[in-house]
């Protein structure tokens, strides 16, 4: 089966509506697959050739002299990059129609094709339904679900793009999404286990079961299953 690929993303902005002409300032995806991070990840800083709202600086801590003389959202390697990069994945973002809203108008002034509302799944609308009433910024679901907030002094949309692949993570199903369970990752980790890739106990425990009991079960099991268990195909 494909696994599913998706991208997480988050933006700063110098303000609250791009129709007032404010811009994007900072970019962050991070691809998952399967809700589990794969590592890759897009990040750039932007000119935004105008100035930053006091109230926004205050919140992301980006001032523009930082980010004068930093490629224009224009340029190949923001723009064209960053299309390269989420290709046509869906695309995950808290409060979906801001990120959204700038980043098309950005498309826009580049001449370039929006991204299509379908594509876009909303973390925030997806924390709304499965804890109605209570409040569902991206720190609340963060200290809901016990994730750490330790290296998030101010909005920074690569860190807040961290944090939210954690929270899609759970409202998507919990942590057991992330693990692996098919025949290909059961034989190599039963293959490292024989070969000690995880270290012998000191004292290894003794069995408890006795002889009988365990061939009572094996006979049990065939009389089920109808053939060879998994597990017996590795001698377990």
């Amino acid at each position: 089966m494909a696994m599913r690929r998706e991208i997480v993303l988050d933006t700063e902005t110098t303000g609250l509506d791009p129709r007032s002409g404010h811009r994007i300032i900072e970019i962050a995806c991070i691809e998952v697959e399967d809700f589990v991070p794969t590592g890759r990840h897009f990040h750039r800083y932007i000119d935004p050739e105008r100035d930053i709202d006091v109230d926004a600086e205050r919140v992301h801590g980006i001032s523009r002299a930082f980010l004068t003389g930093k490629p224009r959202f224009a340029d190949r390697e923001i723009v064209e990059e960053f299309l390269e990069f989420v290709q046509d994945s869906p695309l995950i973002a808290h409060n979906a129609p801001f990120d959204r809203g700038f980043i098309n108008h950005e498309l826009m002034l580049c001449q370039r094709a929006e991204l299509a509302e379908a594509r876009w799944i909303d973390t925030l609308k997806l924390a709304q339904a499965k804890f109605p009433g209570m409040y569902n910024s991206l720190d609340a679901l963060c200290k809901r679900f016990k994730i750490s907030l330790a290296d998030r002094e101010k909005h920074g949309a690569l860190i807040d793009t961290r944090l939210l692949a954690e929270v899609y993570l759970q409202l998507s199903g919990g942590r057991e999404r992330a693990l692996d369970l098919t025949p290909a990752a059961l034989t190599v980790a039963v293959s490292a286990a024989r070969q000690g890739a995880y270290g012998a106990r000191p004292r290894p425990l003794p069995l408890r079961s006795t002889d009988e009991e365990r061939a009572r079960h094996a006979a049990f099991m065939r009389e089920q299953v109808g053939e060879e268990t998994f597990w017996e195909k590795f001698g377990l």
